[in-house]
């Protein structure tokens, strides 16, 4: 009796895994099936270990993959070519995208492209990324903005204008931000794209280019522009 209830007891502890894995962000489900997997494997080493029908040897094989999916991420840290590499990507990269960030929502515009992407930070799709959303995901995130936080209703807006365009009018008020919101200036940098040591010819030049990719009149959307506005307002002021 005790080994069954045992047993039932890892049976409801997996399925409680299993639906977390289901019900986690599209671009997570991976990393989240591969721990449950290995939760599996420690189990099932554990139990045939208690059982007579595995060396030893197995078991400290299993604990030691263990331990090394756990502190992979913590020991590629540890080699400087690796680092060295990831400093000189991460800085490639730096000044070539902008963040805007609401109460619900995180959107980056890619200063190349001009294509916007973002990450849902409240609510029921918490952690999700819009790309991996579809139309009616999207709808109801988009009520769920309009009940909770107006930038975040115009935010949405503006990626929704991009995915799908000349579709829908998905309603949002297109008053520009207030200007008075308390717009910090690392904030400003992150919208801009720029460095804290960005001289002033750099944040002119950012907002420029910026602005030939997000103005109204050429096809933007009056929310970001306005952000953009007030970021280079603020850095300049």
């Amino acid at each position: 009796m005790p080994r069954l209830i045992l047993l039932a007891a890892i049976a409801f502890v997996l399925y409680i895994l299993f639906k977390r894995a289901q019900a986690a962000p599209p671009h997570k489900r991976r990393g989240e099936f591969i721990k449950l997997a290995l939760g599996i494997a420690v189990v099932s080493v554990i139990l045939l270990a208690l059982a007579g029908k595995m060396h030893w040897i197995g078991v400290a094989l299993t604990g030691a993959l263990v331990a090394l999916r756990a502190l992979g991420p913590t020991l590629i840290r540890f080699f400087p070519l690796l680092a060295s590499k990831l400093g000189q990507s991460q800085g490639a990269s730096a000044g070539q995208s902008s963040t805007v960030a609401t109460t619900i929502l995180r959107m980056q515009l890619d200063h190349e492209s001009g294509d916007l992407s973002g990450e849902v930070l409240a609510g029921r799709f918490e952690g999700w990324r819009l790309q991996d959303m579809d139309r009616s995901q999207l709808e109801e995130l988009f009520a769920y903005c309009q009940r909770e936080d107006a930038d975040s209703e115009r935010l949405l807006d503006s990626y929704l204008q991009q995915r799908f365009p000349g579709e829908t009018d998905f309603g949002a008020n297109q008053s520009p931000p207030n200007n008075d919101n308390g717009m910090t200036r690392k904030e400003a940098l992150a919208i801009l794209g720029v460095n804290e040591d960005a001289s002033e010819e750099d944040i002119v030049a950012a907002h420029r280019k910026l602005m030939q990719k997000m103005h109204p009149d050429r096809g933007g959307n009056d929310y970001l522009a306005a952000k953009i506005n007030q970021a280079k307002d603020l850095l300049l002021g």
